[in-house]
């Protein structure tokens, strides 16, 4: 009788997107994720804040979007950082930590398919609500480019990098207590740099180690490259140490898993910028010049530029009234709304980038004023010749006395200065029309305004073209009051 051996039965091994299937359904991986992309909607789309306001909006400029979201970090990193501690101590709590230090497998084959899992899920979570966002952008007809990507993609390590520090640390104090401990602990650490401390007094290479960024200021700015290199080196340190102590056995092992953040830490400090004046820096792309004639927009508003070409040619041919006439106009780049000539505008905690001065001889068009929203051509054209084609030294439209931008706002002052562009902008155009905008200070600019019309018309026309000239020499310095100079007394 002939033995025949049985066939050996072959031992398959499982396929790496059946183990990645495996994690995402069992693991805390795609609840974080789920969990992260609902925290992220409810923050900027139904919670109101600075996200909704203006041209600085989160839908209304694809880098925007990026910064905003980079802006949430303060409730999102935290989140990460305790859905991995949750995951950490996954095994513990199993009882099964024992059990799986047995086996044969080196254990980094398992933490890199939980890591991945985790890494997978809040990625997707997070570029699916960018993804939102830029299709709002498009549909708003925002400025497409690609200096939106680095903001983005160091927003995705962060939270990859928090997933793996929390689960590090999980594993390597496997307690109840530490995912609440983590919770408390990043969420006290971003609010105290960005929120509850003064501006200024934890230095700037400190709060750039966090992950999320300072709110946006304007649509002309981005981050620089120091920043997002400082911050790149700083998480792979982070998410390095995370994957180290999550694979490590022994105490010596996790003494070593400190060496990358380490590591990391010293070479991102130096690296990230000491003054905050240097956390941003004008998006050079997005500013340059698009012109049509003598009419020029940035190209971040090139869609503007056909309904301001009739106006602003219309302006310039009247303003031509004038001694010494402006030749150009021209979109104005200031990176801090609210702040500019002369020093006397609203003053932020946030630092001044520098901005290139516009020329005497351009009139500047400022798309981020109420004036212009929603514009017809004669608006947009009495808005170009207020001040006699100049931009006004004082906010007009301020109205929220409780701001800290309003402790040194003179109203007076503001009113009087509406008064003056008011009447500027009829000596061209012959009538005397309110000026868009400025609805706080409008009733008593008006009252203010028709006497000094009346007595300007009433000049000889010489001493009345001397009278504009004038103002507008006064309105380019911000020296004096304007009405004043309307009336002969000159600047004071």
């Amino acid at each position: 009788m002939v033995n025949r051996e049985a066939p050996a039965r072959q031992v398959r091994t499982p396929r790496k997107g059946r183990i990645l299937r495996v994690e995402l359904r069992r693991s805390a991986a795609l609840p974080a994720g789920v969990l992260l992309l609902f925290v992220a909607f409810a923050f900027l789309q139904l919670v109101s804040g600075p996200w909704w306001e203006g041209a600085e909006s989160w839908t209304a400029q694809f880098t925007s979007t990026a910064w905003w979201q980079r802006f949430s970090m303060v409730l999102l990193w935290p989140l990460a950082v305790t859905a991995g501690a949750v995951h950490g101590i996954r095994d513990r709590r199993s009882g099964t930590s024992e059990l799986l230090a047995t086996t044969p497998r080196p254990g980094w084959h398992r933490a890199t398919r939980s890591a991945g899992a985790f890494a997978l899920t809040l990625s997707a979570a997070y570029v699916l609500v960018f993804l939102y966002g830029g299709v709002r952008v498009l549909a708003n007809d925002g400025y497409v480019h690609l200096g939106w990507l680095p903001v983005l993609a160091v927003g995705v390590l962060a939270l990859v990098a928090g997933a793996l520090l929390g689960m590090g640390v999980a594993r390597a104090v496997p307690s109840a207590l530490t995912p609440p401990v983590l919770a408390l602990g990043s969420l006290t650490a971003v609010l105290a740099v960005h929120v509850t401390v003064t501006p200024g007094m934890v230095p700037n290479r400190i709060v750039l180690l966090s992950p999320a960024l300072s709110q946006v200021y304007s649509t002309f700015l981005t981050v620089t490259w120091r920043v997002h290199a400082g911050q790149t080196v700083w998480l792979l340190g982070l998410a390095a140490t995370g994957f180290l102590l999550l694979v490590a056995r022994r105490p010596r092992a996790r003494l070593l898993a400190l060496g990358p953040i380490a590591l990391g830490a010293a070479v991102a400090v130096p690296l990230l910028p000491a003054d905050s004046a240097r956390n941003y820096a004008l998006d050079k792309a997005s500013t340059a010049l698009v012109c049509e004639g003598r009419v020029c927009v940035t190209t971040l508003h090139e869609p503007r530029l056909a309904a301001l070409k009739g106006p602003g040619e219309e302006a310039l041919r009247l303003l031509g009234r004038l001694p010494d006439p402006p030749s150009a106009v021209r979109e104005s780049v200031d990176p801090w709304p609210g702040e500019g000539n002369g020093g006397t505008k609203a003053t932020r905690s946030a630092p001044v980038v520098a901005t290139p001065a516009v020329p005497a001889d351009v009139v500047p068009v400022d798309f981020e004023t109420p004036a212009l929203d929603g514009a017809t051509n004669e608006e947009y054209t009495r808005a170009l010749l207020a001040g006699a084609g100049t931009a006004p030294c004082l906010d007009a439209d301020m109205s929220d006395p409780a701001e800290e931008r309003a402790r040194a706002y003179d109203r007076t002052k503001a009113v009087r200065e509406l008064a003056a562009r008011t009447v500027a902008a009829a000596w061209f155009t012959g009538d005397l029309e309110p000026l868009r905008g400025a609805a706080p200070l409008r009733a008593d600019a008006e009252a203010l305004a028709g006497p000094a019309w009346d007595a300007l018309r009433a000049l000889p026309p010489d001493v009345q073209r001397e009278r504009m000239a004038a103002l507008r020499t006064a309105s380019l310095s911000c020296d004096g009051d304007l009405l004043d100079v309307l009336k002969g007394g000159g600047p004071r």
